[in-house]
């Protein structure tokens, strides 16, 4: 039976004494202790303690406070959730106050009652696991505003926190990733999260409609205005009125149309073709495009105001293959969606199709996957759908090596996790079994990584 793992406790010390006196004191800790700035460092790199005690007259020059300073800089750099006790001299309430100011967490003039630091530490161990779980409790959530996206990738889910976040300002709003990574579904949350979501939310795909149409699409024609307009028409812009525009494939917005699109985001009036009035319009635009704008800017194909204009705040979407078991976990719902839709009844997914899903790097993204899960289940001879259904041939794509040994551990059984996970739809007692871990421990993992 493997001996309690007890938490670490740093004591960055150069009087010996002390430091033995501290370490004595504090045994429900497993104490590391350091003499000077480099040593400490070194022990937050490998350990990252949750709790530092620390003298600030640390070696070379003791008498001085710069070593400790420069190290309480420090530490808050490499981990700031550290919460860093600072043990002054009797009449230093000055650099104490300094420390605090800087980030520590509390102080304590020398000499102290160790009864009293013992208090103190044991709250400031209880504030940094209560804010550890406060973190992955954000971790796990999703905003229900987005409550149709199907994810369990931290940096989706972050893109997700984002989005709720903006979309109660009136900011606008660029979505910047490879098509079919779900733009126009976060756009719907940015309009779902604010306060206009009551209103309408209008989409117009700029590359889908011919140049010599778009501009009436945008901002609407007077009756008259040209052969064939019978009646007076409201453009998208309009129709918006109080809610909002969604401006998809912005990068193919044809160059004529910038100036007159950046002129309404300046000044919030339009006139319609053939008109002379200035009609006021209240709406908030959310932008998306694949293209790289500052590349289209650099060849004069796209303006840069207007990039600036439509660039107060810009969310990346990471592209499905790098989106930690995510293919699987969509799959399994394209499946029993596209089954019911089929009366094709419980179909399933057999271990060799999972894995050509798992191998696959998805150029086409959530959409290339949709499409791929409804032609297999339309095709399939049986309920089990195999990698042959599937259809598809692809690596693995190659991954950054990350030199941080207690990261990259780490990282590595949160990718496996999510990986078993989503291969077992979910199912924790499956995905225990894949694991070769018990339910408990399986349990455990997913809640030090933030996981449902």
């Amino acid at each position: 039976m493997s001996a309690v793992k007890l938490p670490h406790l740093l004591i960055v010390e150069d009087d010996r004494a002390l430091q033995k006196q501290i370490r004595w004191a504090f045994d429900q800790y497993e104490a590391l202790t350091a003499d000077d700035r480099e040593s400490a460092l070194q022990l937050v790199r490998r350990y990252q303690p949750p709790v530092v005690t620390m003298d600030l007259g640390l070696p070379p020059d003791a008498d001085s406070v710069s070593e400790g300073f420069k190290l309480l800089e420090e530490i808050l750099t490499i981990a700031p959730d550290t919460k860093i006790i600072v043990l002054t001299g009797q009449n230093d309430r000055a650099n104490a106050l300094r420390a605090i100011a800087l980030g520590a967490y509390d102080f304590f003039a020398k000499p102290f009652e160790i009864e009293m630091l013992g208090l103190t530490i044991q709250r400031a161990y209880r504030l940094y696991e209560l804010q550890r779980e406060n973190e992955r409790l954000q971790a796990m959530q999703q905003p229900d505003v987005l409550s149709g996206l199907i994810t369990r990738d931290p940096e989706l889910l972050r893109v997700c926190r984002t989005i709720e976040r903006v979309g109660a300002t009136d900011a606008t709003v660029m979505l910047l990733g490879e098509s079919g990574t779900g733009k126009e579904l976060l756009a719907r949350g940015v309009h779902g999260a604010s306060p206009r979501r009551r209103e309408r939310f209008v989409a117009i795909n700029c590359a889908a409609i011919p140049e010599h149409l778009l501009e009436s699409e945008l901002f609407g024609y007077e009756k008259g205005a040209f052969t064939g307009a019978a009646k007076t028409t409201l453009g998208k812009i309009e129709t918006a009125n109080n809610g909002t525009l969604m401006l998809d494939e912005i990068g193919d917005l044809p160059h004529s149309l910038q100036a007159k699109l950046l002129r309404f985001l300046q000044e919030r009036v339009i006139e319609r073709i053939g008109g002379r009035q200035e009609i006021p319009v209240n709406v908030r635009i959310v932008c998306a495009t694949h293209q790289n704008l500052k590349f289209l800017i650099s060849e004069g194909r796209f303006r840069e105001d207007l990039y600036y204009r439509l660039a107060e705040i810009v969310v990346n979407i990471p592209p499905l293959r790098a989106r930690s078991g995510d293919a699987t976990l969509l799959a399994h719902a394209f499946l029993r969606r596209f089954a019911s839709e089929n009366n094709r009844g419980g179909m399933t997914l057999r271990e060799d199709a999972l894995r050509t899903i798992e191998a696959y790097s998805w150029p086409g993204n959530v959409r290339e996957l949709e499409n791929c899960i409804k032609r297999a289940v339309i095709m399939a001879d049986g309920n089990q759908l195999t990698a042959d259904d599937i259809g598809l041939a692809g690596g693995e794509p190659a991954e950054a090596i990350v030199l941080d040994l207690r990261q990259a551990r780490d990282e590595a059984e949160r990718r496996v996790i999510i990986t078993a996970l989503a291969r077992a739809d979910g199912n924790v007692v499956k995905a225990a079994e894949l694991l070769g871990v018990s339910r408990p421990t399986l349990y455990d993992m997913m809640h030090r990584f933030g996981l449902k």
